[in-house]
């Protein structure tokens, strides 16, 4: 039998939502500029640098969000799985923008891609593990 928790927004989850809609369309759109970039032989420029500051931004919030549902008593339903998703999520983007700078040739653009495009499957795997109860 499934049990679901209620949210601060009553959707089901609180790290679902605008946000999470919003960094997984950015991603996908910083992951296609660093696609292009990669293709035409660029490194890394500004615009993928402040999309991936942007999309931490969004990443941070989800933080919060997840934060304000647990101060007010909510649990995710793999406690374990659930962080672990959610450390890895706010590091990606700095992650990439390191990585993209140290590799200042269009390798640096593939970094970008890559990780921008693992981001939209760890928001949806955290929305998955605050919903699950019981597995």
């Amino acid at each position: 039998m499934e049990r679901r928790t209620a949210s601060v927004s009553g959707t089901g989850s609180p790290v679902d939502g605008v946000l999470a809609v919003a960094a997984i369309v950015l991603s996908l759109l910083v992951a296609a500029w660093a696609l292009v970039a990669t293709l035409r032989h660029r490194p890394p420029d500004r615009v993928q640098l402040i999309g991936l500051a942007v999309m931490e931004l969004l990443l941070l919030g989800l933080g919060v969000l997840a934060g304000v549902a647990l101060a007010g008593g909510e649990q995710p339903g793999e406690p374990g799985a659930f962080f672990g998703y959610l450390v890895t999520l706010v590091c990606l983007p700095p992650l990439a923008a390191v990585l993209a700078r140290m590799e200042p040739t269009r390798w640096g653009s593939a970094i970008v891609c890559a990780i921008c495009l693992v981001t939209p499957v760890v928001v949806i795997r955290l929305q998955q593990t605050w919903e699950l109860i019981g597995g």
